[in-house]
């Protein structure tokens, strides 16, 4: 196992790093330290071809200026909570409203605009980010701290460790908003990508994409993923829920099997495929529906349904649903998740 460091570009004078580990199968994972955020996974196809297989920037620059979530650490809870306002050891708390009249992603700036300090000493298989989230810091109580630890392993596994602890009741329910796209080449899109969950119901959502709180079988609708299927379903859809959404912005809760995949990814055309694993009850599906070209990667516009993430978290807005789960960290407690992206070819 290989591990290296370059100089990545700076933020407000302060230098930003990216960090690559690589394993003997030439399979890269690249790491910056501003957001925790993934910039790059680089897989072969079934021909051998090494190619960036995650949407992502060749500096930090774009990331700052266009906050485009790719790749990063996204905290303190991922996904919305309707209209900032939550109930903890009955006081009500107000977090920062950052989305119409919702909290979106922890606020801004959150975990994916921070600086993460870097285990230096960490092994060669792996990287370790630490962030300090101050009590208040955008409503949330509590001085939070958070460590995530990335492992790239030799059967060419990418591994995300969560921990974290606090000193108030909090909330906590993080993910990592990496954007995959198996043919390595943006401007192909993922519409043709295939997807099977482990998922016999999904969460639907309001008009504002917060989740109505039920929960619907996915059989019959263009969310039954339950055998693999292309993306373009959704897309191509007039059910109600892709037509608001233009695609999949969607919860699924997962079957959960610690020995069996969650779900997985392939792209017929490249032969790429990803499995993954996760102790969450949910994995959030979107396609980068809304983007129009607003940003370039490698000089060329980036367009709607150019990646896929696979968010695996608790489902979001769960503390206004007990049907939901549990986000709620307390003082005398660690929380701990781990995920697992496996990577090979058909």
């Amino acid at each position: 196992m290989k591990r290296s460091k370059r100089l990545f570009g700076e933020v407000d004078g302060r230098p930003v790093y990216e960090y690559t580990l690589e394993n003997s199968r030439g399979m890269q994972l690249s790491i910056m330290d501003y957001g925790a955020a993934v910039t790059a996974i680089k897989t072969p196809d079934k021909k051998g071809n090494i190619q960036n297989i995650v949407l992502g920037f060749d500096s930090v620059a774009p990331y700052v200026v266009y906050r485009p979530f790719y790749g990063a650490t996204i905290g303190r809870v991922a996904g919305r909570i309707a209209a900032g306002k939550v109930v903890l050891e009955g006081k009500e708390v107000q977090l920062m409203v950052n989305e119409g009249k919702n909290h979106h992603h922890g606020g801004i700036p959150a975990f994916e605009s921070r600086f993460w300090e870097v285990d230096e000493a960490a092994t060669e298989e792996t990287l370790v980010f630490t962030y300090l989230s101050p009590d208040g810091e955008n409503g949330y109580p509590g001085n939070l701290t958070v460590q995530v630890k990335h492992s790239l392993t030799e059967e060419n596994e990418w591994k995300i460790h969560y921990t974290a602890t606090t000193d108030k009741t909090t909330l906590f329910n993080p993910t990592n908003h990496v954007y995959f796209n198996l043919s390595g080449d943006h401007t192909k899109g993922v519409l043709n990508h295939m997807l099977q969950l482990e998922s016999d119901q999904y969460a639907p959502l309001k008009e504002d994409s917060i989740p109505t709180g039920s929960l619907l079988e996915v059989e019959g609708t263009p969310f039954d993923f339950r055998e693999p299927a292309p993306l373009k379903k959704g897309v191509e859809s007039d059910h109600p829920q892709t037509v608001a959404n233009r695609g999949y912005d969607h919860p699924f809760v997962l079957r959960q099997s610690a020995d069996h995949p969650a779900g997985q990814l392939v792209d017929p055309e490249s032969g790429r495929r990803i499995r993954f694993y996760t102790d969450r009850e949910s994995v959030v599906v979107y396609l980068n529906n809304w983007v129009e070209g607003a940003y370039e990667i490698e000089g060329r516009k980036v367009q709607p349904y150019s990646g896929i993430a696979l968010e695996t978290q608790m489902l979001p807005d769960a503390i206004h649903h007990p049907n939901f789960g549990e986000t709620i960290l307390k003082p005398d407690e660690t929380f701990y998740s781990e995920t697992t992206y496996q990577f090979d070819t058909l």
